[in-house]
């Protein structure tokens, strides 16, 4: 049973996420993946330094019938199998989500399935529940990514309590931008730590914002920072001193992260600490986060790379501990962009 009492939705349950520019799709069983189809638009964003919404929701309409295909063929599975349709409902890039969400209204319907909304950053923590080596509650879990950078308290599976966030950007938006400034290229957080392999991180002094008290993350001012650096620096210097650079802004933004989950680690009373989010992908951050589980003692689960980045077998993992929305009363029902709605499914 999950959180208050809630039964655990069983049976195949087909999921799909389009919340920003990956469309995805994927069939779970329990706990085991059975497919987690993944098509990136990274190559179409690349020239524009970042994510164009507009772009993103037609490449979504193009590819998301082939993407649940694909992934109901890889999982040996078909549309009348399915038990239950999971999708994103927020938040993202409005435009992206209404792809994804009238997608599966469509597809449970055909079938007069139920359809199970998921919150976005529900489905990172719910990465954790799958196989291999599922975790259980409680756990404290730091989720950053381009557009989210938060520390969710996790008392059972049906959701999570945030106990601290960001003040302004994100940490994948800090590793976005810092990249676009350096001339390192989209997506930022992988091209800054190819970078960052043959740099000094001592090299240069990036301020770590809100080391002191609180739990919040704040990352505009270390982004500044750089910007008043590659200012100063002439051309043929940025040139040089391009990798020390990226290692130093990288270990800024890392040395915040690890200061706010090591107090919440220590003030939560936690069992085992957890990682989600595209910027979890970090190599700086998950060997940094091992060093600090070794010294507190907690045991510290890492979810393979590609249940980082955005996916569906993590929002078909929420979905099992979500209330579904019998046919046809999900018919009318919307997405979400923004942050403000409950985070603990109703």
């Amino acid at each position: 049973m999950a959180g208050g009492g809630r039964g655990r939705l069983g049976g195949l349950i087909l999921a799909l996420e389009t919340s920003c520019d990956d469309t995805c799709a994927a069939v779970i069983d329990g706990p085991r993946i059975l497919s987690n189809v993944v098509s990136s638009q990274a190559a179409f964003h690349e020239r524009y330094g970042g994510v164009v919404p507009e772009i993103a929701s037609r490449h979504h309409l193009e590819l998301i019938n082939a993407v649940v295909a694909a992934a109901l063929e890889q999982a040996g599975a078909s549309l009348p199998e399915v038990e239950a349709v999971a999708v994103t409902q927020g938040p993202g890039l409005i435009g992206a989500l209404m792809v994804g969400l009238s997608t599966a209204k469509a597809l449970a319907a055909a079938q007069r399935r139920p359809l199970v909304p998921v919150d976005h950053l529900h489905g990172h923590v719910a990465a954790n529940y799958l196989q291999p080596d599922p975790l259980e509650p409680p756990f404290l879990c730091l989720i950053a990514s381009g557009g989210h950078t938060l520390l969710a308290g996790v008392r059972d599976h049906a959701g999570f309590e945030v106990i601290g966030q960001t003040l302004d950007d994100a940490a994948g938006e800090a590793f976005d931008k810092g990249a676009r400034l350096l001339g390192l290229g989209y997506p930022g957080g992988p091209a800054i730590q190819r970078a960052a392999e043959d740099g000094d991180a001592e090299a240069f002094d990036f301020p770590v914002a809100m080391s002191g008290k609180g739990l919040d993350f704040s990352f505009s001012g270390v982004k500044t920072a750089l910007v008043y650096r590659v200012r100063d620096l002439a051309a043929n210097e940025i040139e040089g001193r391009r990798a020390d650079l990226a290692a130093s802004y990288q270990r800024a933004i890392v040395d915040q992260l690890l200061a706010k989950l090591r107090r919440a680690a220590q003030s939560g009373g936690w069992r085992a600490i957890a990682l989600g989010g595209g910027v979890a992908a970090n190599t700086e951050l998950r060997e940094r986060t091992q060093a600090l589980c070794d010294e507190l003692g907690l045991p510290l689960k890492l979810v393979p790379i590609s249940l980082c980045t955005d996916n569906a077998a993590m929002i078909a993992s929420a979905a099992r501990f979500t209330k579904p929305i019998p046919y046809p009363d999900y018919l009318d029902f919307d997405a979400f962009a923004t942050d403000g709605r409950p985070l603990r499914a109703a």
